[in-house]
């Protein structure tokens, strides 16, 4: 019998395995090898370089405005992000038709990338855009969303937040529904106001919640590239070139495999970093219910 349980758990676990395998940690091992080396992709034999790539990645203009670019991104995606999703999940948690809200908030999250960037290109167009043109009706002169090299970033970010926020919006919304009631009766009647009740009930109750999603969205904010792609090709003069467009352009523009790989690698590397510093963290702050 253990026997047969071991055999239909592994299974149940190998097409996942295996597509973890192929698609997953084969490329990574083989974008390690390559950054090694130099390749155009085309031919057949490769080059050894060692760390050439890495060192030319750092004394790279366009890896450091990339990486800039990315971090500024980053610190103003996410706490965007997790706090616009929070306080919609608080918003529809206890109102009727909770389903169909969230059946609205999450629609964008299915909604392909290119499709949502050239709609959002429309409505953000400095000229005959819908987002200055409703500005305007307020007689407000709106910024030159995608051309002004200052405001680029920040109208990427809208554009991140409202395509990705129902995704958190829906995990926190089932994180909160996980709460059992009786907590919130006990404070009730020892006479909590909402934020106590807020701060320590709801907080604490959610924190492994809320870290799932604090890791999902740093991940998702590195590998930014669609919007920039769609939206402005990592301009104007670069002020939305992003690591994973710094890679695109690399790989498939230059031909530079090996400086490609090298720059995956070292995203790579940044993301493994701040995921693993963000769970040693976890420990001071995230409480899982005994």
């Amino acid at each position: 019998m253990q026997k047969k349980r071991r055999m239909w758990g592994w299974a149940f676990v190998m097409p996942q395995l295996i597509g973890l395998i192929i698609f997953a940690l084969i490329p990574l091992g083989m974008s390690f090898f390559i950054s090694f080396h130099s390749w155009d992709g085309i031919a057949a034999s490769m080059g050894f370089v060692g760390i050439k790539n890495y060192i030319n990645q750092f004394f790279d203009a366009d890896f450091v405005k990339a990486l800039i670019n990315t971090l500024l991104y980053s610190v103003m995606y996410i706490p965007i992000n997790m706090v616009f999703a929070l306080l919609l999940a608080l918003a529809v948690q206890k109102i009727k038709g909770k389903t169909l809200y969230r059946l609205f908030y999450f629609m964008p999250v299915v909604t392909g990338s290119v499709s949502v960037g050239v709609i959002w290109t429309w409505i953000l167009n400095g000229d005959f855009g819908l987002m200055n043109s409703i500005l305007s009706f307020f007689g407000i002169n709106g910024p030159k969303w995608l051309t002004d090299p200052s405001m680029v970033l920040t109208s990427i970010v809208i554009v991140s937040v409202w395509w990705n926020v129902g995704y958190n919006m829906v995990l926190l919304l089932a994180g909160l529904q996980n709460i059992p009631e009786v907590y919130y009766e006990a404070a009730q009647i020892d006479g909590a106001n909402k934020w106590n009740t807020f701060r320590h009930i709801t907080l604490p109750m959610l924190s492994p919640t809320l870290f799932f999603v604090l890791i999902n969205t740093i991940i998702s904010s590195f590998q930014v590239f669609d919007q920039a792609f769609v939206m402005t090709h990592g301009g104007p003069m670069k002020a939305s070139y992003t690591l994973v467009y710094h890679i695109y352009q690399n790989a498939f523009i230059d031909f530079k495999m090996g400086r490609a790989c090298a720059s995956s690698m070292i995203l790579f590397a940044i993301v493994l970093i701040i995921t693993l510093a963000q769970m040693y963290g976890s420990k001071r702050w995230v409480n899982y219910e005994q």
